[in-house]
């Protein structure tokens, strides 16, 4: 969480760029016909008349006194009680001076009334938790039909099962997932990484961190564009990235040096992503690191991984520039059937748009797509989403400064920010159509967790933004395209029970291929909806789903109608369909 330096020598930039902006010129071709005006698009913040209005606290609200303080935590879209709605858990913090008897930050669960209100069954579901909290991911670890959290923290990252009837367990010491070791826990997901039908969890470190030998703005003094704030990491250790495998019994094994994920060291990792980006139908593990060249964890299919970051292109800047990586996500935002990668970073730099070009190697295209237009904010959680139900993925994140002291830089830098919304307009190029959307996007915060999914049912996507300091966004989307969609619920047997890892591949008529997976973790330390969502244009049929799950199964269903929401079972296809407007 620093601002970035170059690798390159000026002049050698100079070139990086030239072969940058001819590379963008070779790729895009004739622009296609622009979508339809962003009249229709618009979102409204209800989290307050929904009933999630417990505030996030998190860190000194004007000063900080260590980088503990800046990273805030995440956010979860997910349906822990299976009535088919989508229920949200926001991850909470705590500060070092204290708080109030009135704040008492504590983790919370609402449950989805299903009218458009929430209620907080935090205590009923014996989730209230103090402490640094950090990540979420969700993943039905055990197989019994009910998505488990798992929760970072700087201190003891914790395991809940789901116990089904509306509680949950800390099982952490049970699972064998207490580590003993007091580390700085960032980005989680589950992955079933061996493909043995269990979900195992690649868990992201940032760096080990001990106030007592940590030095404090004074003692450096420490400053940031001439104001003093705290200290960043540069010097400090980084903590390995860990892999734990699930053995089918309800515990889990570390297996971080088997598996070589610690022969890359520790690079103060923050998001990851899980996703299968070389189309093997093995998972693969891409993580955001601050400062540091970004991972890319190639599954080998063998019980180990090796990163390949560097040789595929993704873990710099098209200039060579190590980058400040903090949220990260996966879509084909090109219809290739390839899934490309987007990148939060600090500010005075722009977010990182890789293109998949297949065969493990990726193109920074950030300026030919058009996401450089945008320097000045500091990016967290972010996500692929398709905005308009049209079939092409749109690009949304939040933003917010680390240093509370900046808002002392009248004009220069603010310590709240606003959104970014970049709308595909399906030649290969984004507009940053924020302005134009207005309302709540405009709106600054100190925003950090970001999830995506579709809380009402209603079709489109809906976005919940946990900041710091701060009180919990719900963006409902109010969007009116009368464009079509279909969301999908996959329901593994031989394969893990939440579909972790299925990849689904739709067409309809006169449109491009879609493809997605089912995918836990992701943004920034936070969960989206566990059901794929896409979008369909104006078609009102589904010509075909395929759905390749981890077992190795492929089924395939036809002539699926429009603007429902669905559920796959592996091996007996649709189960559950007619949910939806």
């Amino acid at each position: 969480m620093a601002s970035s330096t170059f690798l390159l020598v000026p002049g050698l930039r100079g070139i990086a760029l030239w072969f940058a902006l001819v590379g963008a010129t070779l790729w895009i071709s004739a622009p296609a016909p622009q979508p339809e005006a962003t009249s229709g698009l618009k979102f409204a913040d209800v989290a307050r008349e929904a009933g999630i209005g417990a505030k996030t606290i998190y860190g000194g609200e004007r000063k900080n006194k260590y980088q503990l303080e800046n990273t805030g935590c995440g956010a979860a879209f997910f349906d822990y009680d299976n009535d088919g709605r989508l229920d949200v858990f926001l991850v909470n913090g705590t500060r070092l001076e204290g708080f109030t008897a009135s704040e008492a930050p504590t983790n919370h669960l609402y449950r989805n009334n299903g009218n458009g209100a929430f209620t907080d069954v935090t205590a009923k579901a014996k989730l209230t938790r103090m402490g640094w909290g950090q990540g979420v991911c969700v993943g039905d670890y055990d197989n019994d039909g009910y998505e488990d959290l798992f929760v970072t923290y700087w201190g003891d990252n914790v395991l809940y099962r789901n116990n089904g009837d509306g509680t949950f367990t800390d099982v952490t010491r049970k699972s064998g997932l207490f580590g003993g070791k007091r580390r700085w826990g960032s980005g989680c997901a589950f992955v079933d990484y061996d493909r043995d039908g269990h979900l195992d969890l690649f868990v992201a470190n940032y760096l080990d961190f001990d106030p007592k030998t940590w030095p404090t703005p004074e003692s450096g003094p420490c400053l940031y564009k001439g104001i003093m704030a705290a200290c960043g990491h540069k010097g400090m250790p980084g903590s390995p990235n860990l892999l734990y495998r699930n053995n089918g019994n309800g515990t889990f094994t570390d297996v971080s040096e088997k598996a070589e994920i610690t022969k890359t060291a520790g690079r103060y990792s923050l998001g990851v992503l899980a996703a299968d980006f070389n189309n093997d139908d093995w998972p693969d593990i891409y993580v955001a690191n601050d400062l540091a060249p970004a991972a890319l964890y190639r599954n080998n299919k063998n019980g180990t991984f090796t990163d390949i970051a560097l040789e595929a292109g993704c873990a710099y800047s098209f200039d060579g520039r190590v980058q400040a990586g903090m949220g990260v996500a996966a879509g084909d935002f090109d219809g290739d059937g390839w899934l490309d990668i987007f990148k939060t970073n600090f500010s005075d730099d722009t977010s990182t748009l890789y293109r998949n070009l297949g065969k493990e190697s990726f193109d920074d295209v950030t300026m030919a797509a058009g996401i450089s237009v945008n320097t000045r904010w500091l990016g967290w959680g972010c996500g692929f989403f398709d905005l308009e139900n049209d079939g092409w993925l749109d690009i949304f994140l939040v933003n917010g400064h680390i240093y509370p002291e900046v808002d002392q830089l009248k004009g220069q830098d603010a310590y709240r920010q606003r959104k970014v919304l970049y709308r595909n307009l399906s030649n290969g190029r984004f507009e940053d159509v924020t302005q134009k959307v207005g309302g709540p996007l405009l709106e600054p915060d100190s925003s950090r967790g970001c999830a995506f999914g579709d809380f009402d049912n209603d079709g489109d996507i809906d976005i919940l933004i946990n900041p710091i300091n701060s009180y919990p966004e719900l963006l409902r989307c109010d969007s009116s395209t009368n464009n079509n969609w279909i969301t999908i619920r996959a329901i593994g047997t031989k394969s893990n029970r939440s579909g972790i890892g299925a990849r689904f591949k739709l067409t309809v008529e006169g449109h491009h291929p879609q493809i997605d997976e089912v995918r836990s973790g992701g943004s920034f330390f936070s969960q989206n909806d566990l059901r794929v969502h896409f979008g369909l244009g104006k078609a009102t049929l589904v010509k075909t789903l395929e759905i390749r799950w981890p077992s190795g199964q492929v089924d395939t269903l036809a002539d699926l109608p429009a603007n429902q929401i669905i559920q796959v079972k592996e091996g007996a296809g649709l189960v559950k369909s007619g949910i939806g407007k």
